[in-house]
């Protein structure tokens, strides 16, 4: 198997391939390129610099490609509707950046309470300014958080324990086990003394009304999405001084390349405060989400697992639908699974998955199938009459 990681990987997800036998490519291809190239190979692993479109789907689907992973958490850079259209599966690597995300929310909280950038920026031209830059402490204070996954639970985490700061979250789906008091979004936002953004995607979560929400003292912080802030009228509210101040790390905008231009209006004002994407720019979190993703893809391709899938369910019961089981002892041998499949489809079962591993010393195996209908005594019946099969119940 060859996997094609066109925007590289770290030397650890590199030996995770390789401990398997799966052969890696780092060549980067540009679109014309990957295009021509993907139907080479079984797997397509990006960030966020390469652009996964329906032509470079459709290209690598009439090949080998059988799943594109994204070496981070967000994938916006991937078409997934295409890939589904396709049968090529997409999976994401949540979880490696989780700490070094919540530590840079946790920073940009301090450096925008405390105007750290503006003091440091007036030394470094030879002024000393003090009476200017007096901060607040967050301390006792209230942290929103909008989105509480796994970013946003280490962010509370990391607020409580440190600063016992009290912290109210929103979330489309709260997590029971999550330690944060879940309210309303308007009540995150009107309540809290900083705001921070933790949920993905591209909808707008801080726009005109929001802000008009907000306590004048409060500070609004984005370590997600450059899209989940409507920039115009964060540009508004805090020249206007309707906020305090804020603090971000994307951008509806973003340059391609170190050393480009950051064109931003927001540049103007002195109560917001900046960096370049570093979210996820930790070496800690490069390792281990360059492991997380080799290991997911390799999963998949030598043992068809699901985990960290954007367009399937990783497990049957977050399908929703009704199962039933069917536990079925037989010997080990070819055309067992074909004759068991023939009876059931005859019957118009229709079979979710099939689970089979050998037991014991002999040549025998236990096959679990999971259905979608009730199997009835009768076609038991007719199942434990197919040559090989020693037992069959529900």
């Amino acid at each position: 198997m060859k996997v094609l990681l066109n925007d590289g990987l770290e030397k650890e997800g590199l030996k995770f391939f390789e401990d398997y036998g799966i052969e890696t490519d780092t060549k980067k291809r540009d679109a014309t390129t990957l295009v021509a190239d993907i139907g080479q190979f079984d797997a397509l692993v990006v960030r966020s610099a390469t652009k996964v479109t329906r032509e470079v789907i459709e290209a690598g689907a009439k090949g080998k490609l059988k799943i594109i992973g994204r070496a981070g958490v967000g994938y916006d850079n991937i078409d997934v509707d295409a890939a589904s259209d396709h049968g090529i599966l997409v999976k994401t690597a949540p979880s490696g950046n989780t700490n070094a995300v919540a530590e840079l929310t946790i920073c940009l909280l301090l450096n925008v309470a405390r105007n750290i950038p503006q003091a440091h920026q007036t030394l470094k031209k030879g002024i000393w300014e003090k009476s200017k830059l007096k901060g607040v402490e967050l301390s006792y204070k209230t942290l929103g958080i909008l989105g509480c996954g796994k970013i946003g639970q280490r962010v509370a985490e990391l607020a409580r324990r440190g600063f016992d700061m009290e912290v109210l979250g929103y979330d489309i789906c709260p997590c029971a086990e999550a330690k944060i008091k879940f309210v309303s979004k308007e009540e995150v936002i009107k309540n809290a003394d900083f705001i921070t953004i933790h949920t993905g995607g591209k909808a707008v979560l801080i726009g005109e009304k929001e802000l008009a929400m907000m306590k004048p003292t409060a500070y609004v912080i984005n370590t997600s999405r450059g899209a989940n802030i409507d920039e115009e009228a964060l540009y508004r509210a805090l020249k206007e001084k309707r906020i305090a101040g804020a603090a971000l790390d994307v951008y509806s905008e973003e340059p391609k390349t170190d050393g480009a231009e950051f064109k931003n209006k927001l540049r103007e004002l002195d109560n917001v405060i900046f960096s370049p994407h570093l979210g996820a720019s930790t070496l800690e979190a490069q390792r281990e989400t360059a492991i997380e993703i080799a290991r997911v893809i390799t999963n998949y391709l030598t043992g068809g697992d699901f985990s960290n899938a954007v367009n399937a369910g990783e497990s049957i019961e977050l399908e929703e639908k009704a199962v039933y089981t069917l536990f079925i002892h037989h010997r080990d041998v070819p055309g067992v699974f074909a004759n068991i499949d023939k009876v059931l489809a005859d019957n118009n079962i229709n079979i979710r998955a099939n689970y089979s591993r050998q037991v014991g010393k002999g040549n025998y195996a236990i096959s679990v199938y999971v259905l979608h209908q009730r199997v009835q005594p009768k076609i038991i019946e007719v199942l434990k009459k197919i040559p090989n099969v020693c037992d069959v119940k529900v």
